[in-house]
């Protein structure tokens, strides 16, 4: 597992909670197939004005972390470059290897994962995703994001010589593992420093356990869904009989009582910065496991609505961005 060396940072218990929203914004493709370097679309691009609208209601500026075939489609983007350069929306650049130039590795599930990479070639397909960021939104991205949050031990140096200074990888109680990726079941959803110097922020995705058996949710957990342990009627009656639930705060795959329900454990332990997240793809029907209908738009974007109504009224939070949690640690 990498574990990088860092120092815990947190709000005071009398702060207001902080929500900020991030939407990987990347090509559509196929979640059950095997990964490929060509044959995909960017149509769901068209879509991302369901959920900005949604945003400005609540006063909401939300972080897009666009990946490589985004950025390689300025015109359908025209859309989300108006909403960065206008201040109602934030730049971040993600790396999906895997139709990153150059293409010196092998396609594989393993090398999805960035970390996996050798460093020069991570460092170039880095390099590669940044300048065409920059070309195509005429913003140099400070924020990075590691597709399938696949951070690995060489990151942070590379991200850190590359100009970043924030980072939003880490997703607690995440464990891959099994498919060759990162192990991030030691984190919480607690901002950290760390990498070169301490220079570079963590915000990770905010996930964990619910459930009278939380506390040891990693490892009970890891030994449900190892062989040949591996049952999903298990892992369901876990969560059916409230012992333990892995959640991730996304409208994608949960319900707006899950995400209430996480939320009210993580404050209670003492969280005060959260992030909402999902995929732009979902924003179009079919293009993700999670929304394959009009209904099932239909529900997404009720439950973002639903929360945030919730996190602002009931939690009594405030919607934020990577930039001004940053000022508040500084």
């Amino acid at each position: 597992m990498t574990e990088f060396d860092r120092r815990a940072l947190s709000l005071p218990a009398s702060a207001a909670p902080a929500l900020m929203v991030v939407i990987d914004t990347e090509e559509e493709f196929d979640w059950a197939g095997p990964f490929g370097r060509v044959g995909h679309s960017v149509d769901a691009l068209d879509d991302l004005g369901r959920a900005q609208d949604l945003f400005e209601q609540f006063g909401i500026v939300p972080v897009y972390a666009v990946d490589y075939p985004v950025a390689d489609h300025p015109d359908r983007a025209a859309a989300l470059r108006g909403w960065i350069a206008g201040g109602r929306a934030v730049l971040a650049a993600q790396l999906h290897g895997w139709v990153t130039p150059p293409f010196d590795e092998p396609l594989s599930r393993r090398n999805s994962y960035q970390g996996n990479l050798p460093p020069a070639l991570e460092r170039a397909k880095l390099a590669a995703l940044t300048a065409r960021v920059t070309d195509s939104f005429g913003v140099r991205p400070v924020i990075h994001k590691a597709g399938r949050y696949g951070i690995g031990p060489s990151t942070p140096g590379i991200i850190d010589d590359l100009g970043f200074e924030i980072d939003l990888s880490i997703c607690p109680s995440f464990d891959g593992r099994r498919d060759g990726g990162p192990d991030h079941t030691r984190y919480s959803a607690d901002p950290f420093r760390f990498g070169p110097g301490g220079r570079l922020l963590e915000l990770p995705s905010t996930a964990g356990y619910c459930g009278m058996l939380a506390p040891v949710g990693n490892p009970l957990h890891g030994l449900v869904a190892s062989p040949p342990l591996e049952r999903a009627r298990l892992k369901a009656a876990f969560s059916r009989l409230g012992l333990l639930e892995r959640i991730r705060l996304s409208p994608e795959g949960h319900s707006l009582a899950d995400l209430k329900r996480l939320t009210r454990k993580l404050l209670a332990d003492g969280t005060r910065v959260l992030t909402f997240s999902f995929h732009s793809p979902s924003l179009r029907p079919g293009c993700t496991p999670y929304v394959k209908t009009k209904d099932d738009l239909t529900k997404l974007l009720g439950t973002c609505r639903a929360y945030f109504e919730f996190f602002k009224e009931e939690v009594g939070g405030r919607f934020s961005t990577p930039f001004q949690v940053r000022d508040e640690f500084d």
